[in-house]
């Protein structure tokens, strides 16, 4: 552990009048850390991967998401572009610095991009994910330097890039190969920040009725792409 997320953890523990832990307790905690046990996993996810994917689409769909499907990375801005003018849109985006290397505008001369977090006045943002959960058609994503979460909140409309095989079965699934990954590329278990996204933003607050993009996005839009 960190000497910063000791001194966070010791803090707590004083607050709450606990002892640290030491011993066996301390071992069965960071063995608990360094494997966590899954949890109950929904019969629903018992599927192979092309049953998963269609469970996937399922559940977006019944969150109120829209999606459409293309065969490669390089048919994304135009499918985008067309999501944009079916859904009468400005024909500008923003995408996230990680989306720079692998997108291809030059087909799509009509839309204005440009790359790096949302400032709060941008319409619509793009950007990949790290994984998509068929038990609920979550979107999981993480933030760094190249994935800023502003894009994810911020503008009205948020474009979400799906790869075929970064869908996954039920939340357990996301959550362990995210552990590995981060392990593997940087030997850290956690990004700094990990959002759940289901649906565009909803609430019922105000006179029980559902009002969208309450506290982010009014559009969820998913572009599948298969592998």
């Amino acid at each position: 552990m960190s000497s910063a997320r000791d001194q966070i953890l010791g803090s707590i523990r004083k607050s709450l009048g606990r002892e640290a832990l030491a011993g066996e307790d301390a071992a069965k905690l960071h063995e608990k850390l360094a494997r966590p046990p899954r949890n109950l996993i929904p019969d629903r996810t018992d599927l192979d991967h092309d049953g998963q994917v269609g469970l996937f689409k399922d559940k977006l769909v019944a969150a109120a998401c829209s999606v459409s499907e293309v065969s490669g990375m390089d048919q994304v801005p135009k499918a985008l572009s067309e999501w944009l003018g079916r859904e009468n849109l400005a024909a500008r985006v923003i995408q996230s610095p990680a989306l720079a290397a692998d997108l291809d505008w030059s087909d799509t001369p009509t839309l204005e991009v440009k790359t790096g977090m949302s400032d709060g006045t941008d319409e619509t943002s793009i950007t990949p994910i790290f994984a998509g959960v068929a038990e609920t058609g979550t979107l999981m994503l993480q933030s760094d330097a190249s994935l800023p979460t502003s894009l994810n909140f911020l503008p009205e409309n948020h474009v979400v890039i799906v790869r075929e095989n970064q869908i996954v079965g039920p939340l357990e699934d996301a959550w362990a190969r995210l552990r590995t990954a981060r392990a593997a590329e940087s030997g850290e278990t956690m990004p700094r920040t990990v959002n759940l996204i289901t649906g565009p933003s909803r609430t019922g607050d105000i006179e029980q009725k559902i009002q969208m993009g309450a506290h982010g996005p009014r559009r969820l839009h998913v572009i599948l792409v298969r592998d």
